[in-house]
């Protein structure tokens, strides 16, 4: 089996810099569409069995321009982190606010004021991915979720056991990994050619 993880297209709040996460319904800007619609040509030989979604709107619109007319599969815990007070705002808007130095002298360590952990956001979306792996039979399947649930399920069941921050997640590029086990699931990435 073969999972593609794949971060939605833009936002107006990604193109800003703000912690767009799972408060924040926001659909895909202009330059985000043509974006997802270049990468969709792109990815036309990469037709999936199944497309399992976060059901924030810039997956759901991700997914339909991705692979059109496929039926999406949506778990609401593969929703981006809880940001809490940090919600909609970028590092300019919070520069001064001792809550995020704290966070980020932290190294994003410290749960997000008012939000979620890194701890639990990780053990949700692992948990949900795990569910949808077991509950369905595919031998390709696209995930089209948020940059934060692509960085906590590689930090977690990469093989390589590469750190959640060292993760780079592009907008629309498809992280490919091979299931090496399902339970606990486990995955292998294999970068494209």
């Amino acid at each position: 089996m073969q999972l593609m993880l794949i971060r939605h297209g833009m936002t107006a709040g990604n193109l800003e810099h703000c912690y767009v996460g799972r408060r924040t319904d926001e659909c895909l800007c202009p330059a985000g569409i043509q974006l997802v619609q270049e990468q969709a040509a792109l990815l036309s030989d990469m037709v999936p069995d199944v497309v399992f979604a976060s059901p924030m709107r810039r997956c759901r619109e991700t997914a339909e321009i991705l692979f059109p007319g496929q039926p999406q599969i949506l778990h609401p815990d593969l929703a981006e982190c809880d940001f809490g007070q940090f919600e909609g705002k970028n590092y300019q808007e919070l520069s001064g606010d001792p809550a995020y130095q704290a966070w980020i002298d932290s190294g994003g360590t410290l749960p997000f004021p008012g939000g979620e952990s890194r701890e639990a956001f990780i053990e949700r979306c692992c948990r949900a991915l795990e569910e949808l792996v077991l509950s369905h039979s595919f031998e390709t399947a696209a995930v089209v979720v948020h940059g934060g649930t692509c960085m906590a399920v590689l930090s977690e069941l990469e093989a390589s056991h590469t750190p959640y921050f060292d993760w780079k997640i592009p907008h629309c590029v498809p992280f490919c990994c091979q299931v090496t086990r399902t339970v606990p699931l486990r995955l292998k990435y294999e970068k494209r050619k």
